[in-house]
């Protein structure tokens, strides 16, 4: 066998470090960013791998003249293209108002794994944090971000009708993950939330309850809104039915508020007997602030997550996806997105199926919660 070595090319072992600055070798040769590299722990989200892992690959880099490597801040690109206008972008960046890490778990789940798929497909990912109290801010810091960095396309996660707006009237391809607002002509992929709450206010109205709220973020964001028109239509009067009482409990996301809208409601001379919650983490608030006032869950106060998480597992009457369909949906428009350089601009709703765990309790006179095709 030794005759032969001279003629294959051995396998190379390459270690982690080598394939995380063979990985940012592609990202400078596709101009993924302008002058500095992002700080190392955003490159260890990036890449996934360890702080000194990412070290021992900068070190790399700079042996090779590619990076100045400055202590204490960003290290700087030493080497660009020689043409980066005849080197087409690769960068796909992920548009928010918020961190990622406040995703729900789903969204979250189907990030991780397009991230995945447009690595092996050589793109870039990078998330780009849209902030602003004022329409003008956020337009100023998009054109900003635009100006600095050469992107292929965009996926907006749960942004303001702002920011979907102006991608709507720019070149730039994006898809809206989340619902897009009216009028606004985007690609989306959303859970269909509007047929979800108006389920939920069905599974109460059919267990009896007749006083009913639901609390969600005051987001803007086009998701909550239709999960508002969806469970008033929900609780809408139905011929030969009581009447049900619905009210929409809108909070800034802060504990604190939260907690504060919540006292408020149950201190109301007709406090609600069910309650539909957006959001894992103000569910888990919710429970904690009935445990705090005597209140348990069901009995006396009935309680649906609109939204999946891992703690709830089936204990908590919740809304989830089959296995991974919905971050294999994502996926798979990302990847149709970047190879043929847009989508058409229609929706894609995805229906999760209801999960009834143990949360809410039948009253007098109700019936057991409908499927979610069988709604009211």
């Amino acid at each position: 066998m030794s005759r032969h070595r001279g003629v294959l090319d051995l396998p190379k072992r390459l270690s982690l470090s080598s394939q995380a600055a063979d990985a940012l070798r592609k990202a400078i040769a596709g101009n993924a960013w302008p002058e500095f590299l992002p700080s190392e722990r955003r490159l260890c989200q990036l890449l996934q791998v360890s702080r000194p892992t990412v070290r021992t690959a900068l070190g790399l880099l700079a042996q090779e003249g590619l990076i100045e490597i400055h202590h204490g801040r960003r290290h700087q690109l030493l080497t660009r293209p020689a043409a980066p206008a005849a080197t087409q972008s690769r960068l796909v960046v992920l548009v928010s108002h918020e961190p990622l890490a406040h995703l729900t778990l789903t969204a979250y789940q189907g990030v991780t794994e397009m991230r995945a798929q447009l690595a092996e497909h050589g793109f870039t990912t990078e998330d780009f944090v849209c902030q602003g109290r004022s329409a003008n801010t956020q337009r100023s810091k998009l054109e900003a971000f635009v100006r600095r960095n050469r992107i292929f396309c965009c996926v907006l996660v749960s942004v303001t009708r702002n920011v979907q707006e102006w991608f709507a009237r720019h070149s730039i391809p994006a898809l809206v993950l989340g619902s897009c607002h009216p009028e606004v002509r985007l690609p989306s992929l959303d859970v269909d939330y509007r047929a979800v709450c108006r389920h939920a206010a069905g599974v109460f109205r059919r267990a009896g309850h007749r006083r009913l709220a639901f609390l969600v973020p005051d987001s803007g964001v086009a998701g909550d809104l239709v999960s508002e028109a969806g469970w008033l239509e929900g609780a809408a009067a139905r011929p030969g039915s009581p009447n049900v009482e619905a009210v929409i409990v809108r909070h800034d996301g802060s504990p604190a508020h939260l907690a504060a809208r919540l006292d408020a409601l149950l201190a109301s001379p007709r406090p609600p007997t069910a309650l539909l919650v957006a959001k894992p983490v103000h569910t888990l608030s919710v429970v904690v602030q009935l445990l705090k006032r005597g209140i348990t869950v069901p009995d006396p106060v009935s309680l649906i997550a609109r939204d999946h998480d891992q703690l709830f597992e089936d204990e908590l009457a919740h809304y989830a996806f089959t296995g991974d369909s919905f971050a294999h949906r994502l996926s798979r428009l990302m990847l149709q997105m970047v190879g043929q350089g847009h989508l058409p601009p229609e929706p894609s709703l995805m229906f999760p199926r209801y999960v009834p765990g143990g949360t809410v309790q039948a009253r007098k006179g109700g019936a057991g919660p409908p499927s979610l095709k069988g709604e009211e």
